[in-house]
């Protein structure tokens, strides 16, 4: 039976495209987010995700509206960063198809974790959207007193899918380490590269995970302040397409 994920995107290996919201003024990261979704959209990329990176929720719900009549069709994600309840409460005003929250297990000490899971598990209840879920994020705590293996189990009882990185934001996220998640989440569970993916690392990372979320390589100088640059995108996109390929072989 297709897992959630394959249910929302058929193709296989989906690539989310990270949408930081740069700019000096609500006018500009407004307008750049419009740009750079008609350019990841352009370029292959199966959906893409707003994040609070750069802007504030205000920026977040004028960009959420504008999809509305500037973007409809696209299967959009949301990453509220520090206020995953308010990511909940904008799941339930907007067409949003996912919502990534960047721990969902490891970043709270014993006493704080099960209120938070019980928490997840209420609000998750309430929404159609898939949660994908962090473990040993980039920047996270590990405060859970649990082994690694312990907080991947958890985890995948409180999310959809669970998301993988490496230490900082562009920074590739190491193949030992996807491969440790993926011993323990086996192969029916939805796992997906978080960060640091490139147009040379995408082929193998893809073949061991469900899908990616790639945000800096997109940009023109591949750093998260830079600008979507579709050529980039396509460079990568074509690596993933030949994974794609041998999938339906």
């Amino acid at each position: 039976m297709p897992t959630k994920l394959e249910k929302l995107f058929p193709l296989g290996k989906p690539v989310l495209g990270m949408l930081h919201l740069g700019g000096s003024t609500p006018e500009e990261r407004l307008s750049r987010a419009l740009a750079e979704t008609r350019d990841m959209i352009a370029g292959g990329v199966d959906a893409v995700v707003v994040e609070n990176y750069f802007g504030d929720p205000d920026d977040v719900r004028r960009v959420l509206a504008a999809f509305e009549t500037d973007a409809p069709g696209i299967v959009v994600g949301l990453n509220l960063l520090r206020d995953f309840r308010l990511g909940f409460e904008l799941v339930g005003k907007f067409d949003i198809s996912f919502l990534q929250i960047d721990s969902v297990c490891g970043h709270l000490p014993p006493d704080e974790d099960a209120d938070y899971a019980a928490e997840l598990a209420e609000r998750r209840a309430a929404t159609e959207a898939l949660l994908f879920g962090g473990v040993r994020f980039k920047y996270q705590p590990v405060k859970s007193g649990r082994s690694e293996q312990e907080d991947i189990s958890h985890g995948m009882e409180r999310a959809d899918a669970l998301v993988v990185t490496g230490v900082a934001t562009g920074q590739g996220t190491d193949n030992e380490k996807i491969l440790r998640f993926r011993a323990v989440v086996g192969t029916d569970y939805p796992l997906i590269v978080g960060a640091g993916m490139t147009a040379a690392t995408a082929a193998d990372q893809m073949r061991m995970a469900d899908g990616a979320i790639v945000g800096s390589y997109f940009k023109d100088d591949y750093t998260d302040k830079g600008i979507v640059d579709v050529a980039h995108v396509r460079e990568l996109m074509d690596e993933v397409r030949k994974v794609r390929e041998e999938r339906s072989r």
